[in-house]
């Protein structure tokens, strides 16, 4: 049964004037100057927010549920270095879409070249906003249903796109110690990781 909408505003509520381009290189950023409807009623004065336009992005969890094996990723994350010892970090397989709307395919195409898989069923998980307040960015997470029983881990990526990425194969359980002790911590392989957890037995069952 659909959950009906508790919030009271819309786009329409928002005024946003011609959105102005302050800095295009290897991200964009954009400035946003908007009033918009108050809870209270009336209007607010305007905002000015700078906005990363990244574009979306998709990531994949490659799972084997033969073997309840899952596939990993480690690859350096300069981000990280401000509040970790390591920036290289184990996660999801991801990519951007380049504006693409065939979500399968470009999540198939990463795979190839960041973990040597060729990937066919997949499902998806679910979509979200990974900082609203400061970029437009939507990632979309898929399952991949793999088999993983005789790969070993291995290193790719593009060299043209700076990537050196090393795959890892561990169990279930492995991974999710992993990420009850902050170990794994960023946000899409985070959310992977729980929505397998919450769909694990029947994803095993009907194995």
């Amino acid at each position: 049964m659909a959950i009906k909408t508790i919030n009271q505003f819309s786009n329409d509520d928002v005024k946003l004037k011609p959105i102005e381009n302050l800095y295009d290189g290897f991200f964009k950023i954009n400035l946003y100057q908007f009033k918009h409807a108050l809870f209270a009623g009336g209007e607010s004065e305007t905002i000015k927010r700078e906005i990363l336009e990244r574009g979306d992005a998709v990531a994949v969890l490659p799972y084997d549920p033969k073997t309840d094996q899952l596939l990993l990723i480690e690859q350096i994350r300069i981000g990280a270095m401000r509040s970790k010892d390591s920036p290289w970090l184990l996660e999801c397989i991801a990519g951007m879409t380049d504006q693409s709307t065939d979500y399968e395919a470009v999540v198939k195409r990463e795979a190839l070249e960041e973990a040597g898989l060729e990937l066919q069923h997949l499902e998806y998980m679910l979509s979200y906003l990974s900082s609203p307040g400061g970029t437009t960015e939507r990632l979309y997470l898929y399952l991949a249903f793999a088999d993983l029983s005789n790969l070993q881990s291995g290193i790719f990526g593009l060299e043209t796109e700076g990537e050196d990425i090393k795959t890892h194969i561990i169990s279930f359980n492995d991974a999710m110690t992993r990420l009850n002790n902050g170990e794994i911590d960023n946000a899409a392989t985070v959310i992977s990781l729980q929505w397998l957890a919450l769909n694990r037995e029947r994803i095993l069952n009907q194995s």
